[in-house]
């Protein structure tokens, strides 16, 4: 299929492109990567008048160290990402989900803050973000913001990005000492979006659990935290009784969603499996 027809504008500046969205309001569209935004097009599921391009817009892009966090700008390719020595040594959970993003055509292209924007359920970086506690750098005519992953990602495809905004960059906490990080997928073939995938970020002294975070994705219409089984974590060190008391906690707390890879309860089951392929390695088990 074919787009409808639409026009095309080049923002030059982050005002040029804050103007341009509020001369054109909702019949506009940000390109960024346009990974997501093209399928759309092309299948008639969107039909915006106007696209409105920021891939020139100068400091949207790039990697920095700023203290005990890494800013990851949002038109920051996946493959730099991907390939970033700093992510790898100060963000490993994010770096671990890399490969895991489509495939190399789509990461050679796609932005990391258009995935974070997008907001898609089954995809990894949002699940990442909240796991990690990062925070989105969002710009507006009216000036800058910052929110928390886990308030930015408000439902399916929708966020804390309001009309006329764009978020420029997101921040995300060095790991610390003591800490470590795992993630894992099931999908029918790799590149695929997930059946379910988990992201966890958890305090480890010498195997025995302390905080954690448990994120799991296609779980839910966003990123879907498990605080509860998280917490049973707490002071234990990893065992087959911990294993089991955790996927049976997933039972309870989860709610994924039924769709044409699988069911509810199949995604609950396959939750526990995460857990324990996850969580005991990460313990030297």
């Amino acid at each position: 299929m074919k787009p409808a027809p639409f026009a095309y504008v080049r923002a030059g500046s982050l005002d040029d492109a804050f103007a341009l969205l509020a001369e054109h309001g909702d019949d506009a569209r940000i390109l960024a990567g346009g990974q997501s935004l093209m399928a759309t097009l092309n299948m008639r599921l969107s039909a915006p008048e106007v696209l409105v391009d920021i891939n020139r817009i100068d400091g949207l892009a790039g990697i920095e160290e700023t203290g005990d966090a890494l800013r990851i700008g949002a038109m920051t390719r996946h493959v730099d990402v991907e390939e970033s020595p700093a992510v790898a040594t100060h963000a490993p959970l994010i770096a671990a989900a890399m490969d895991h993003i489509a495939h190399p055509a789509i990461r050679n292209r796609g932005t990391f803050g258009g995935s974070i924007a997008f907001a898609d359920p089954a995809a990894e970086l949002p699940a990442c973000a909240v796991a990690l506690g990062a925070t989105m750098h969002i710009a507006g005519k009216s000036g800058t913001r910052d929110v928390a992953a886990a308030d930015f990602f408000e439902g399916l495809y929708e966020t804390a990005i309001r009309p006329g905004e764009i978020l420029t960059a997101v921040s995300v906490p060095k790991i610390t000492a003591g800490w470590k990080s795992g993630f894992l997928e099931l999908a029918r073939r790799h590149g695929d979006y997930a059946i379910i995938g988990l992201c966890a970020h958890v305090d480890l002294d010498g195997g025995t659990f302390g905080d954690a975070n448990l994120v799991f994705f296609n779980a839910g219409d966003r990123p879907v935290s498990a605080p509860e089984t998280a917490a049973l974590l707490k002071g234990q060190t990893w065992s087959d009784d911990l294993a089991d008391r955790l996927a049976a906690s997933l039972k309870d707390e989860l709610d994924p969603p039924d769709d044409l890879n699988a069911d509810g309860p199949m995604r609950k089951h396959l939750a526990g499996v995460l857990v324990k392929r996850t969580l005991g390695p990460m313990a030297g088990e």
